[in-house]
């Protein structure tokens, strides 16, 4: 029997872009737009389609789109993503983008946006601008710079947000607006092993003794320029299936395995779990607090990072403490694990990235003599 193919959905950041540009349009005189186009960040474009768009006055309007997150188990699933969109409202040129109801608003730090800020993330926010932009460009022409005001709200937003992890990260009054591509691809287990399994067969087929782990499209992005020796076929993406892909990697008989990752998915690692999932294995910066104490890290240092709220933060607490060398800590009890999962027989090494894509650790633990 035929696997089913999984269906691809759109994140809230494209629904809110598609909602935004649909309220433009109307207002630039398209009758109401019932699909739009939008750019996503990787130059792919999407037609999303637009359920209700309504002109409020000469420099108002409002669109709403219903998320729609394909075979994703998304609790933002059939969610109402709408923004109002105001021309020449007064501020500088451009766009000047607020949260209303059911956005949640920052209120720690360690999160991609300030504390203060609505839970606007900021590729969805450049994805925003992107599609306002084109529309102003498209459609008026002459009219000098884009300058409107837009507010992207959530009617269901403080419901669906007590089934995310949000109110822990203190985002609270509702969900963050989220993604990085654009488009959600349903998380199957069997699916993404599968893909595992062909990638890893595929590389070692070709002849390479060597593969590189990467946790997604940014961390496989860096690793890429961290290693231009290496064939874009032996770079796997893992996502959180860890301990699968090393074992992988090991029955193949590669000689060398590399890791590339970002620092918080880097700590999970460390543990030596199999699985990094959010749901399945929570951020334990206890854990890291007792690995920085036992290398002798000061006492107030480690009780600063043990009440940190996200890896971001706690990465930051080392910054500001101008001990981020203690990322070594993390970094060899991740080769550790590498060892113990792969099995004997491998040279291993790992990077560790930090938020901007800049190393914080690069080392190797050589295959243990037999």
């Amino acid at each position: 029997m035929a696997r089913r193919v999984l269906k691809i959905g759109f994140s809230t950041g494209s629904a809110a872009a598609a909602a935004a540009k649909a309220a433009l349009a109307c207002l630039l005189g398209q009758a109401t737009p019932t699909m739009v186009s939008i750019p996503l960040p990787g130059g792919e474009r999407l037609e999303v389609p637009v359920a209700e768009v309504e002109k409020l006055g000469q420099a108002q309007a409002r669109a709403l789109v219903i998320k729609d997150a394909g075979d994703d188990p998304d609790v933002t699933h059939g969610a109402v993503i709408q923004a109002l969109v105001s021309l020449g409202a007064g501020g500088a040129e451009g766009v000047a983008l607020t949260g209303g109801l059911g956005v949640g608003r920052v209120t720690r730090p360690g999160l991609p946006v300030a504390v203060g800020q609505p839970a606007i993330n900021p590729v969805p926010r450049q994805m925003i601008s992107a599609a306002l932009g084109e529309a102003w460009r498209e459609m008026a022409p002459g009219h000098g710079s884009l300058n409107v005001s837009v507010e992207i709200s959530v009617p269901e937003g403080q419901r669906l947000a007590r089934r995310t992890l949000n109110p822990r990260l203190g985002i609270l009054g509702g969900i963050s607006i989220l993604g990085t591509t654009g488009l959600v691809k349903p998380f199957s287990h069997e699916a993404y092993t599968a893909t595992i399994d062909s990638a890893v067969a595929g590389a070692r087929a070709e002849g390479h003794g060597e593969v590189v782990l990467t946790t997604g499209g940014k961390s496989e992005k860096r690793a890429m320029t961290l290693r231009p020796d290496l064939p874009e076929v032996c770079f796997v993406q893992i996502a959180d299936f860890f301990g699968h892909a090393l074992r992988q990697a090991g029955r193949h008989g590669f000689q060398k395995v590399g890791v590339v990752c970002f620092f918080g998915k880097a700590i999970k690692q460390a543990q030596g779990l199999d699985y990094t999932h959010a749901h399945k294995a929570p951020l334990e910066l206890a854990r890291l607090a007792g690995w920085l104490a036992e290398a002798g890290a000061a006492h107030a240092l480690c009780q600063e990072v043990r009440q940190a709220n996200t890896a971001r933060h706690a990465l930051e607490i080392l910054e500001q403490a101008g001990r981020l060398e203690l990322v070594e800590v993390v970094g060899h009890r991740l080769l550790a694990s590498m060892g113990q999962l792969a099995g004997g027989g491998l040279d291993l090494w790992a990077v560790i990235l930090g938020y901007e894509g800049q190393v914080l650790f690069q080392g190797r633990r050589a295959k243990e003599a037999s």
